[in-house]
């Protein structure tokens, strides 16, 4: 399971978007639901029950129990069974659904890709989520890409001017014969890099916090402005971008749906080029040329190899305890 993606955080969904039903999504190849128990806490569940495999996102939440859709089993956020319609006698302290930890941390709900793991420390968010003085929007959308292209994308300080000339690029071709200079800093997290033009430090830093997040910081001051983008793998082809804004002006919201318009202007243009990329996936290192102004990919490339390529975790431990009939029932007939 989570196989090139497991045994780490990741943000999956806003916190406000797992209300009152169940939400179901794909991460790394497998099959997730996420719902709210009785207590408020979000739990994540694989989308599967283990009485007859049928998605449990089809189902409903009801006294804090995600209700199975064919036979009625509820399952707490834990993965516990706590009833199976007309069976009083089922030893359901022995029936489990497969629990993934789960965390809200910055208005985000986060999943560990490792099911029944016990992570040493819970999720690390971006400190500039919890501030209250910043207005928080977000969106997502669905690339056609595998998750480590799209994440290279997002560390790249060159393609700017080349990608973005109409946007957020806009300025930069008319360096583009200058000298780039990318400087990188070692974080807990991952790392932190700015540029300097021919010797002279420019605005913005990109942050890579570790495995699949970065966070650009436009501006943090009297206007601050600062983005997270999250590559969550879907599966081999495909990768949801969830993009996070967070800014200190124009703050009503109104004006959430005129910085996702900007983003997604922005998104497309990434999407139109780095969807063409071939292999869907980066290769290693040494397949792909490289220069000096590649630092933060190839230090991104060189630790997914290190960590995460080829990793998989092993289902829950432990199987789901079939119900098993009666002499008396196995005889009697339909």
């Amino acid at each position: 399971m989570f196989e090139g993606f497991a045994q780490v955080w990741t943000p999956v969904a806003l916190s406000k978007d797992v209300r009152d039903e169940p939400v179901g999504m794909k991460l790394a190849g497998t099959k997730l639901v996420l719902f709210r128990g009785q207590d408020g806490k979000v739990g994540a569940l694989v989308d599967r029950c283990p009485h007859r495999g049928v998605a449990l996102s089809l189902g409903k939440v009801k006294d804090g129990c995600l209700v199975c859709p064919f036979h009625g089993w509820r399952f707490d956020t834990s993965g516990r069974v706590t009833d199976v319609p007309w069976n009083p006698d089922a030893k359901i302290s022995q029936l489990r659904g497969t629990e993934l930890p789960a965390a809200e941390a910055g208005g985000l709900v986060w999943v560990y890709t490792a099911p029944g793991g016990r992570p040493q420390s819970g999720p690390s968010a971006p400190a500039f989520l919890s501030r209250p003085e910043l207005r928080i929007s977000g969106f997502s959308v669905e690339w056609k890409i595998h998750w480590t292209r799209l994440m290279e994308n997002m560390l790249d300080w060159p393609h700017l001017p080349f990608v973005h000339e109409s946007s957020i690029g806009k300025g930069m071709r008319a360096k583009a014969d200058s000298r780039m200079d990318i400087h990188m800093e070692e974080r807990e997290t991952g790392f932190l890099s700015t540029i300097t033009v021919d010797g002279e430090l420019q605005p913005g830093s990109l942050e890579l916090r570790w495995p699949n997040q970065m966070v650009l910081t436009i501006a943090d001051g009297p206007r601050t402005l600062i983005m997270m983008n999250a590559c969550i793998p879907i599966d081999d082809e495909h990768s949801r971008l969830f993009v996070v804004t967070a800014r200190s002006f124009l703050k009503l919201a109104p004006f959430d749906y005129v910085f996702e318009l900007s983003n997604r202007r922005v998104v497309s243009e990434d999407r139109a080029i780095v969807g063409s990329s071939w292999p869907t996936a980066v290769p290693r290192p040494s397949e792909e040329l490289s220069v000096r102004t590649d630092g933060p990919t190839l230090a991104f490339r060189k630790r997914y190899f290190a960590e995460l390529y080829g990793s998989a975790a092993a289902s829950a431990p432990g199987r789901p305890v079939p119900l098993r009939l009666t002499p008396k029932a196995a005889g009697a007939s339909a």
